[in-house]
């Protein structure tokens, strides 16, 4: 890292980000299965959040990659999240609560995907290196669900919404402190058809592959909590299942750049599609057994860190000139729409089967390891990945 990049800046932004998502992804389930709400209406107001991660990205990718202005487009993302997140503390009913979700994460999701970008502006050269800051937001998240595991067992619920907003009020600050490094992407000069981009067969299958691996994610980000919480698991416990399989990701992230420069895209992006599947059944079948739920978390180094490490450089080596774009849709079709596809899926069968909810997962990421495997590859590895 050289003098001039503004790495505690950028990773400031990354853990503010991330605490909230720490804080969110665990406990904001158990704060709706407070209010009274059915798992069908917990399924559909926390896949709320990832629909609005379909269309927001992209909207704001767009207009940052044809108007500029990027930093000013995060800094109104992050600034309206923290205002529309207020409605939560006038009302609890559904219509209301699914209004708050979607007016707040129409914003926050808008965020992330251009501040990547924005990362990576900074990187020129070092693309690799792009792990060694955004361990940074795995960190806050760990902080964040042990901390706030601990806060709720001895304080009430409702106090979330307290906590959430000043997380989102932080977000808000960090992005006050970083702007866009004009030219540290690739431009115009190698500007590519962003129509030609997507029609090309690996394109569409890692479009495929992430939206099926991110629908496998469904009952763990939705429900996982509530099912440590039917097998006796204190709240405490459960933000530390939480943050192992986050600890995993931080070790990871550590050394990512330098499995990024030993192995293709192709061999990581497999690795972490079978790990997963692996994952999700011995949550299935071991949720009882502690010592296997360490084990399964510990996968989450592979479900979501290495995939999604090289999901960053698979954006950026395809999509030159066009980075914003292919970030919000990386994030709308994964994140978004086999996000929310997962917890409505989820929502609809917990009542049936906590268990056979895992088990579908599973079978989710299976189908996204076939899909690759016949599909998708990069053939020339991006040179900076390398270094």
């Amino acid at each position: 890292m050289t003098a001039a990049l503004p790495y505690w800046r950028l990773s400031g932004f990354y853990f503010f980000y991330f605490a909230l998502l720490g804080t969110w992804v665990p406990y904001w389930s158990l704060y709706l299965k407070s209010l009274g709400f059915s798992s069908e209406e917990i399924g559909i107001l926390t896949s709320l959040v990832m629909l609005t991660k379909i269309l927001a990205p992209s909207l704001w990718g767009w207009l940052a990659d044809s108007f500029g202005y990027r930093s000013r487009i995060i800094r109104v993302g992050a600034f309206m999240a923290m205002l529309a997140f207020t409605g939560a503390f006038l009302r609890s009913d559904f219509w209301w609560l699914a209004g708050v979700i979607i007016s707040y994460s129409f914003f926050w999701n808008a965020v992330l995907a251009q501040f990547d970008v924005l990362t990576l502006s900074h990187l020129a050269g070092r693309y690799g290196r792009y792990s060694l800051i955004r361990v940074w937001g795995s960190i806050g998240f760990i902080v964040a669900v042990i901390g706030i595991g601990w806060w709720l067992d001895n304080h009430p619920i409702g106090q979330l919404l307290y906590l959430i907003t000043i997380l989102l009020s932080g977000i808000w600050l960090a992005s006050l402190l970083v702007v866009e490094k004009p030219g540290g992407l690739r431009q115009d000069a190698e500007r590519q058809s962003l129509k030609g981009i997507l029609r090309q067969p690996a394109v569409i299958a890692f479009f495929a592959v992430s939206f099926f691996l991110q629908l496998s994610h469904g009952p763990y980000y939705t429900f996982f909590s509530i099912y440590l919480e039917a097998q006796d698991y204190s709240r405490s416990l459960i933000g530390g299942f939480w943050s192992l399989g986050v600890i995993a990701e931080v070790l990871l992230f550590l050394f990512m750049h330098r499995l990024l420069a030993r192995y293709s895209l192709r061999a990581i992006v497999l690795w972490s599609l079978g790990l997963s599947a692996l994952r999700w059944l011995l949550i299935a079948y071991f949720v009882e057994h502690a010592a296997v739920l360490v084990l399964a978390q510990c996968l989450h180094a592979a479900s979501f860190g290495s995939f999604h490490a090289a999901g960053i450089e698979v954006i950026r080596h395809w999509f030159t000139g066009h980075h914003g774009q292919g970030m919000a849709m990386y994030s709308g079709l994964s994140f978004g729409l086999g996000g929310a596809s997962g917890a409505l899926l989820s929502g609809w069968g917990w009542d049936i089967s906590a268990q056979q909810c895992f088990v579908a997962a599973a079978a989710a990421a299976i189908v996204a390891y076939i899909v690759a495997w016949f599909w998708f590859d990069v053939k020339a590895e991006p040179e900076a990945a390398l270094e």
